[in-house]
């Protein structure tokens, strides 16, 4: 009997290791043959995203850097031997210089040992994005800006120009658009035919002018404006907050339209304070430096809504390490899906702005550690909102490009939906064609035995022009 039990044992065991063996849970080699054991598969090492492949047309200098040095009137694309440096004496055509520093990305030829986020493909086949390199920002700026100048149509015919060049391109064919940039950070930039590129990947600052339709978060990019004071270089206080001895500083126009009517009732809010310097100003050379000044010796700057939910003023104040306190209800933030702006930023509603006293009281009451921290952090990321030429690793430029790419998945998602969509249109159009016009003499026959003449000749007119038509 004790015979039949061990053997019973025995049998179960032997089937347990089995299908312990067959599941994969035991490694019978380990137990047997000890120097045959398999050593655990080491990690791949991690390896940085390869940059981001991009073709950009050959568009002839009229239509960008053309409109910068005007003595050269070569047609022929630019190169980066001749690639014009930005004018130092332009000053509020650089906040939407973005359209020039995206292009002097690709231009760029040198290999500095800069990583980059993006690079040049010559062949449109390798590409993974399609860059047009059209100022458009630069052209409303420079043709018919007040937009009742003759000049303006100047600015409407580049744009009509350059749909033109883009509708021949089988690669805008392919995808309907949907896989090119286009930047275009002035409100009114590409204003003709906006309605053309709305399928594109827009760079903007905003979405305050546009439709959703248009422009939205789901397929464009949000850019920071190219700051035009002076970067903070040199920023080494041992006490930086006792250093600045303003607590909130404003120097710029007043009177915006939409949300920027805030602005003038902030200057009401905001008047009787000592440390508080709230002026109405214009952007000359010489205040662009005395706002540059005021912003380095305060230690908040504010940044109401213009006129759209965003200002450059934000990000003067982010390269001059002042504590921003953003007043926009409606704000879209560059990179945000990378940078935390509550890590050095302040906001405040409309409602909460406008209600005399509450915003100074907080800001008075703001800790001296929090704001020395915040001021830290500034000086951390400001990089991350500085343009150049050549680009450097991790500046604006390479962030954009970055982001960029983080809208492509999307982007392959709607030209793969458009593509069957199509199919399935023409497979039904096919179907339609095949049941009800091939079959013409039967369907007739069939008609005529059960209608009156008249009527009978009505549809054949109508059936006539219907196959002509497909």
């Amino acid at each position: 009997m004790y015979g039949k039990v061990v053997l019973s044992f025995i049998f179960v065991l032997l089937l347990l290791i089995s299908y312990s063996i067959f599941i994969g849970t035991l490694d019978i080699r380990s137990y047997f043959f000890p120097l045959l054991k398999s050593s655990p598969i080491a990690p791949a090492p991690c390896s940085l995203d390869p940059p981001l492949r991009v073709y950009m047309y050959d568009l002839p200098r009229r239509f960008n850097v053309g409109m910068i040095n005007r003595r050269n009137s070569s047609e022929s694309p630019v190169t980066a031997q001749d690639f014009p440096p930005w004018p130092e004496n332009w000053g509020l055509k650089k906040q939407h210089s973005m359209e020039y520093w995206m292009m002097g990305s690709l231009i760029h030829e040198g290999d500095d040992g800069e990583r980059r986020d993006a690079i040049r493909v010559s062949d449109p086949e390798l590409a993974d994005a399609f860059f047009v390199p059209f100022f458009s920002s630069l052209s409303f700026n420079s043709h018919g800006h007040n937009m009742t100048d003759p000049d303006t149509q100047i600015d409407r015919q580049l744009q009509v120009d350059v749909m033109e060049f883009l509708s021949k391109s089988k690669y805008w064919q392919r995808s309907g658009g949907r896989d090119h940039v286009f930047p275009m950070t002035h409100p009114n930039a590409f204003r003709f035919l906006r309605n053309q590129v709305n399928e594109s990947i827009q760079v903007v600052v905003d979405f305050g002018r546009y439709p959703k339709g248009m422009s939205n978060l789901n397929k464009d990019v949000v850019s920071p404006y190219v700051h035009v004071v002076d970067s903070f270089t040199d920023d080494e206080s041992q006490d930086p907050y006792e250093s600045r001895p303003m607590l909130l500083f404003f120097r710029g126009k007043t009177f915006r339209k939409d949300e920027g009517i805030v602005r003038v009732k902030l200057a009401k809010i905001l008047s009787g304070y000592d440390d508080v310097h709230y002026e109405r100003s214009v952007a000359t050379g010489e205040n662009i430096k005395a706002s540059s000044k005021g912003m380095r010796s305060s230690k908040f700057c504010l940044d109401p809504a213009g006129d759209t939910p965003s200002s450059c003023r934000l990000f003067d104040a982010i390269v001059s390490h002042c504590v921003p306190v953003i007043v926009s209800d409606q704000i879209e933030l560059p990179f945000e899906d990378e940078i935390d702006y509550s890590q050095f930023s302040v906001f405040f509603s409309f409602k909460e702005a406008l209600q005399p006293g509450y915003m100074i009281d907080q800001l008075r009451k703001f800790p001296k550690e929090k704001w020395t921290e915040m001021w830290r952090q500034l000086k951390n990321i400001s990089h991350h909102y500085e343009f150049h030429y050549p680009p450097k690793r991790e500046d604006a430029v390479n962030m954009l490009w970055r982001q960029v790419k983080h809208k492509l998945p999307g982007v392959r998602l709607s030209v793969h939906r458009n593509r069957r969509e199509d199919d399935v249109h023409e497979h039904s159009l096919y179907q339609w064609r095949s049941s009800d016009i091939l079959p013409l003499p039967n369907v007739l026959s069939r008609w005529g035995e059960d209608m009156g003449e008249r009527d009978f000749l009505f549809h054949l007119v109508i059936l006539h022009f219907t196959e002509s038509n497909l």
